[in-house]
């Protein structure tokens, strides 16, 4: 009997013993986060330096001993810079690996291709540079598990109207509106409803499409004879380029403000160097900006190249996901969410941020660049006003 109850007690405690080993390494298991990112395809550039800043943030986390006492690990996807692509990918992170996160796409459309995925798996996901407002607010209503780390078109049309009303003392505008897509028809109605509640005039608003216009000297003449302060041109930076060369060589030598539009290409050899005195824009970051220099330094020893906006972006929305597993003190998902959505302050590189719970919106500053000698350099962090 009491080799019976011996062998029961050896029993007991060697249970008691697995029960307490499994709840331990459930405890100190790595945290696992995902990457569905362009690393192939026709945007790889984007999405390749995108995932650099969200590894070296989940790096200098694990550096640090990583999140709730445990590490973390990243574990990364090619969604080819497809949609079909990025379905895969994020059906894989979450069905297979068991991500509670996933840091990525760039894109619109890869973005939107996701969403599904993680929506009916209550997995989170956060864009660097997606910037489709149908990302967090579809039609259906807001996306609970969809956040970025970038700033919406129509909100970087407010910042650039409220530079132009706060620090340029401007009181009339025109614009000068791409066609061609929604882009710079959102860039164009942030600025408008800005400038205009601020009691001041929208002058005159001119119309072109891109890809097909290539003269706009006649719009140009009809808003030198206005004599606005500003003119805002939201477009890509090859349009830009030529209106603003066209602009001064008529002698229009107003100030142009523009969006992050203009850093897509080669404008100072559109425009020439001249042209582009008197001449700001909005971007989602300014690598030169003194906040940045840090992350900067540790980027080019990380990766032997210089970081750029699609870096810093991925690098926020990593310490974003990061900084809310922290302040919910847990890796379920929907307490993570919560503290996501309700996320104030949080000191990013692009800008501090704090997330509108409506919209999962980052309410954030956002960089002025200027142009000198044709080089674009940093001239203020601008908070809406």
């Amino acid at each position: 009997m009491k080799f019976k109850q011996i062998c029961s007690a050896a029993l007991i405690t060697g249970l008691c013993l697995m029960l307490v080993s499994g709840c331990n390494a459930q405890q100190t298991a790595a945290i696992k986060i995902g990457g569905n990112f362009e690393l192939t395809g026709e945007i790889a550039a984007f999405g390749i330096n995108g995932e650099n800043g969200a590894k070296l943030a989940i790096k200098e986390a694990n550096e640090k001993g990583g999140v709730l006492k445990r590490q973390i690990e990243y574990i990364s996807t090619d969604n080819q810079s497809n949609a079909a692509e990025s379905t895969a990918a994020a059906t894989k992170l979450v069905t297979q690996d068991k991500v509670i996160a996933i840091l990525g796409p760039m894109t619109n459309a890869d973005t939107l291709a996701a969403i599904p995925v993680v929506s009916a798996n209550n997995v989170l996901l956060i864009t660097p540079t997606g910037t489709d407002e149908s990302i967090t607010v579809g039609d259906a209503g807001l996306n609970k598990w969809v956040f970025r780390s970038c700033f919406i078109n129509a909100f970087q049309g407010r910042i650039a109207a409220s530079y132009a009303l706060n620090t340029l003392n401007a009181s009339k505008a025109a614009l000068i509106i791409d066609q061609n897509g929604t882009f710079a028809k959102s860039l164009a109605a942030g600025f408008q409803d800005t400038f205009e509640k601020a009691g001041k005039q929208i002058i005159v608003s001119e119309e072109y499409t891109s890809g097909q216009d290539t003269d706009f000297r006649v719009m140009l003449a009809e808003i030198k004879t206005q004599n606005p302060d500003v003119v805002f041109v939201p477009g890509w930076a090859n349009q830009a380029g030529v209106i603003m060369k066209q602009a001064r060589e008529m002698e229009l030598d107003t100030v142009f403000l523009g969006g992050d539009g203009w850093g897509t290409g080669p404008i100072t050899d559109i425009a020439g160097k001249a042209a582009l005195n008197n001449a700001y824009y909005v971007d989602q970051v300014a690598l030169d900006d003194p906040a940045l220099a840090d992350f900067a330094a540790a980027y080019k020893k990380e990766y032997g190249q210089d970081a750029d906006m699609f870096a810093a972006l991925g690098y926020d929305a990593a310490n974003m996901i990061i900084t809310a597993i922290e302040q919910a003190n847990s890796i379920d998902t929907e307490k993570i969410r919560e503290a996501l959505e309700n996320l104030t302050d949080f000191q990013g590189i692009t800008g501090t941020i704090t997330v509108n719970p409506a919209t999962h919106n980052p309410e954030k500053s956002a960089a002025i660049l200027k142009f000198v000698e044709g080089q674009k350099v940093f001239a203020a962090r601008v908070d809406l006003q």
